[in-house]
């Protein structure tokens, strides 16, 4: 079914260019035509922060930023996964913060959808999606990143999973009252809370999606026990690029998602695709620390000391074709039905690799799977094809119970 989303900018294009960072890439009228025609889902956006922090109109084309409208169709684009994102601080700043501001990023999604109801549609389920790509909507669909606003009772599964919300990531950056964070030392739970246990299972019973990305080693291994449908990581790469970032996956956890059924949602930001970008992170924290130490904190050696550290030192941005190598390694080890796209955009900064710097970017991608020997259907299956998959799982579990 072609999509049919307003796309008068491109209809009479053949092969667009990409430009970025002095690099050119060009998407042949092929690569074009499957991206732009067949559903593309990118389940991890960070629009709804991004635009709370700083309002922008994303139906319309922006300045700044990784996200609007226009780019979208250019991409693409037609299900981004809105990432409700909820600071892991909050938690710990008082109940009822955490909740507060998972509301209001539900509003202002709301709030797109009505003021542009031409161009996007929120959907919360399969259904939705299918029928307004025929519409030629794009669907705003949503994720929870953090579960801290569930703030330990289970009535509010059911409130944000009624408000839209189809799938949540358990923990963040600092562990929480559900589960350890792959981020922080400290694991109080060795892996998920009794709570967390219980929130699993209630998840899957309510036909939420359970996301892995951001949690322990532990806790990833026992929401494998408990789930009885297949889950996601809805914007996780790959330790084998990056030895030693608990955030990616290892492949003895693939081969337990396949085992699942779930997905692997291949994250872009350049620290997740290459190790040498985490590195000159690390570098970077350090020599700040030190000026910090040398000057104080309000020195002006320290408030512009990324940028005067980035003339010296230039980030090491990743390149198109180490994201391609993260999907051929879960593609060669567990199979192409279970790998997807959760780029990430508007959550990771100026960190984009090369090629794929905004969501204009995702024929390039195709381009490169298609430069690798991928087919059709396997493109389609990664572009969305694996993730509805795993939604309508979730669907039919949840009619069960």
């Amino acid at each position: 079914m072609k999509y049919l989303i307003k796309t008068s900018l491109i209809a009479s294009a053949l092969a667009l260019t990409f430009t970025s960072n002095a690099a050119e890439f060009k998407a042949s009228e092929k690569a074009i035509k499957l991206a732009q025609e067949n559903l593309l889902i990118d389940t991890h956006i960070d629009v709804p922060y991004r635009i709370y922090h700083k309002w922008d109109d994303v139906s319309k084309a922006t300045e700044g930023g990784d996200f609007d409208y226009p780019r979208g169709v250019k991409g693409g684009l037609n299900v981004p996964f809105m990432s409700i994102y909820i600071p892991a601080n909050l938690e710990f700043e008082g109940k009822g913060k955490s909740y507060q501001l998972a509301n209001q990023l539900i509003d202002g999604m709301e709030a797109l959808a009505q003021r542009a109801p031409d161009k996007f549609a929120i959907a919360t389920s399969t259904s939705d999606v299918e029928a307004q790509f025929k519409q030629g909507l794009m669907s705003l669909a949503m994720g929870m990143e953090n579960g801290s606003p569930m703030e330990g009772e289970m009535a509010n599964l059911k409130h944000f999973f009624d408000r839209g919300v189809r799938y949540i990531t358990l923990a963040h950056s600092q562990s929480n009252h559900i589960s350890d964070s792959s981020y922080d030392i400290r694991r109080k739970w060795k892996g998920l809370s009794p709570f967390g246990k219980e929130l699993v299972k209630e998840m899957n019973n309510i036909g939420m999606l359970i996301d892995v990305s951001h949690i322990s080693d532990d806790a990833f291994y026992q929401v494998m026990e408990l789930s009885k449908v297949p889950v996601i990581a809805s914007h996780s790469s790959l330790r084998k690029y990056t030895p030693g970032f608990e955030r990616n996956m290892d492949d003895k956890m693939l081969l337990a998602l396949k085992e699942n059924g779930g997905v692997i949602q291949i994250n872009f930001g350049s620290s997740f695709v290459t190790s040498a970008a985490g590195a000159w992170g690390d570098k970077m924290k350090a020599a700040r620390k030190q000026a910090k130490e040398e000057f104080g904190e309000n020195a002006p050696q320290v408030k512009d000391f990324r940028k005067a550290y980035v003339a010296k030192n230039p980030y090491p941005f990743a390149s198109l074709e180490q994201v391609l190598n993260h999907i051929d390694h879960v593609v060669k080890l567990i199979g192409i039905d279970y790998v997807g796209i959760g780029s990430d955009y508007d959550g990771v900064g100026d960190s984009l690799p090369i090629g794929l710097k905004d969501v204009a970017s995702y024929p390039n991608l195709v381009q490169g799977l298609l430069d690798r020997g991928y087919s059709d259907s396997d493109i389609i299956k990664l572009l969305g094809g694996n993730t509805m998959r795993v939604w309508r799982q979730a669907e039919a579990y949840a009619k069960k119970h």
